[in-house]
């Protein structure tokens, strides 16, 4: 079904969708079906909240993209330069893939509770644990610089890998709480803006900050200051979180978050909202190819060095460069579908073509890596980024369009589990298939997984909840300005035209 098609349905079945959600918010509230403080039954004449949007909600999205950042570019610092760290520690490449993994290996267990904090303590706890815990894995990395102290660094690593967990889910929700209807795709994106900057950043600068000489007292040295640096931002970013991020503005920004602030997190049921995901099959599909397309990512993210070495010796300095083309392609293609999403509500047609581009990237990206031109490698690597990195954006706000109006960081949480999974099991089988048949058999095995992702995108059905929620929001909006009762009273509202403007 198509966005168009699933908007009109939205306007002709206004009850159905009243009645929907008014049962969910019953599940959550309990069967007495009165909301919290000075709010009104839900008896279908609910009067519209004041809405307000403010500018301190740029200062919060660009603090959360900054630390971010700083988490997101120790996820490859050591696999961009591994056979550095492998020289220097004494290790073996799969020990080193492990460095990385390590990242995706955490998130599995602990994004449930961290989800069920997130929703029962809201964002400003789960931004300080974030950057706490990114801060203190940085300074145990700097004790790490010594070649008989692997599980040291490794210690550090999993600290970081875990304040991750605390980090991914995020973008949507911030983008929810603090941002206006309008601009909602634009915030995420900017949100996962950070974290693929971290990962460009993780892919150019280690190469150059550590370079490969056979002398491990100066090598030491440079590994020295690549991790006092990362350690000095770490603790500046966390100082300003202590005194800068703010929970959620005095007055909400759209009417859909002035409802959600009904529900208190006592009256919250996580397991009954993870239960109600589970049964929502568009979504479910969603999970999956959402994990397949990301997972592809942490894979070839993972293992480029390997694969640009096995290709052009001696080339770490380019093969981080490839890196960081791969991702500032992303970023743009992230944001491009951002401000898109947001002015065209296509997100089913947007996610299928980016997908299916996707496909193509990493065909041609396998077709082109043996040819002996770099260049060639830096094209296409950069394509393959564009629309690979691009879509991490569309996934989660397609999460959040067919799951409304359940909590953000639950869906993006589960998306992000399922690229875990992914991204560690095509990990290990592309290192295995490149160490015994090479690198265009360890590509053409993502491609193969693409190619059902792009199937499986295909068939899901477009159910745009959220947008039919506003469009009755905006039904109710005008009838309730006009005086005039159109015989449909909307549940959730979309808000006027908010002001900005300084807290």
């Amino acid at each position: 079904m198509g966005e168009k098609q699933s908007l009109g349905d939205g306007k002709l079945n206004g009850e159905q969708i009243k009645a929907d959600l008014e049962d969910h918010v019953k599940l959550e509230a309990g069967e007495a079906a009165q909301c919290a403080g000075d709010q009104a039954p839900l008896d279908g004449q609910e009067t519209l909240q004041p809405t307000r949007l403010y500018k301190r909600r740029w200062m919060i999205v660009l603090l959360f993209s900054s630390y971010s950042l700083c988490n997101s570019f120790q996820w490859i610092q050591y696999g961009i330069i591994g056979n550095i760290f492998m020289k220097f520690y004494n290790v073996d490449a799969f020990t080193i893939d492990w460095m990385s993994m390590i990242y995706m290996l955490t998130y599995i267990p602990l994004i449930f509770p961290v989800t069920w904090l997130l929703d029962k303590k809201g964002l400003r706890v789960i931004a300080l644990v974030a950057t706490a815990l990114n801060c203190a894995g940085t300074w145990i990395k700097v004790a790490s610089v010594r070649p008989n102290l692997f599980a040291v660094t490794f210690l550090g690593q999993f600290c970081c890998s875990f304040a991750q967990v605390f980090i991914l889910g995020m973008p949507s929700r911030i983008a929810s709480v603090w941002f206006g209807s309008e601009e909602v795709s634009t915030a995420c994106s900017i949100g996962v803006f950070g974290n693929q900057l971290g990962i460009a950043i993780g892919f150019l600068v280690p190469p150059i900050l550590v370079p490969n000489v056979d002398d491990m007292d100066e090598l030491a040295h440079h590994i020295s200051i690549m991790f006092y640096i990362t350690a000095g931002v770490a603790t500046f970013l966390f100082i300003l979180v202590v005194f800068v991020f703010q929970e959620h503005p005095k007055l909400p920004p759209t009417q859909a978050q002035a409802r959600a602030r009904v529900i208190s997190p006592e009256q919250y049921s996580y397991t009954a909202s993870i239960l109600r995901l589970l049964r929502n099959k568009p979504f479910i599909l969603l999970i999956i190819t959402y994990g397949l397309n990301v997972g592809c990512f942490y894979a070839v993210g993972t293992l480029l060095n390997r694969m640009i070495i096995m290709h052009y010796p001696g080339e770490e300095v380019n093969a981080g460069r490839i890196g960081l083309t791969i991702v500032i392609a992303g970023m743009v293609g992230s944001l491009i579908c951002g401000i898109w999403l947001d002015k065209t509500k296509t997100y089913k047609q947007t996610t299928l073509a980016v997908y299916f581009m996707s496909l193509v990237g990493m065909i041609v990206y396998a077709a082109t890596l043996s040819l002996g031109h770099l260049w060639v490698v830096f094209i296409t690597a950069g394509s393959l980024g564009f629309f690979m990195t691009g879509y991490l954006p569309l996934g989660f706000e397609y999460a959040v369009e067919l799951t409304y109006p359940e909590s953000e960081g639950t869906s993006s949480g589960l998306l992000n589990c399922s690229a875990q999974v992914f991204g560690i099991i095509f990990t290990i089988c592309q290192g295995k298939i490149i160490d015994h048949f090479g690198t265009l058999a360890g590509n053409i095995f993502l491609c193969v997984f693409l190619l059902i992702g792009t199937i499986m995108t295909g068939l899901i059905r477009s159910d745009l909840r959220r947008q039919n929620a506003n469009l009755l929001a905006k039904a109710e909006a005008e009838r309730q300005m006009s005086g005039q009762d159109y015989g449909a009273t909307a549940l959730i509202s979309q808000p006027q035209t908010p002001l900005n403007s300084d807290q």
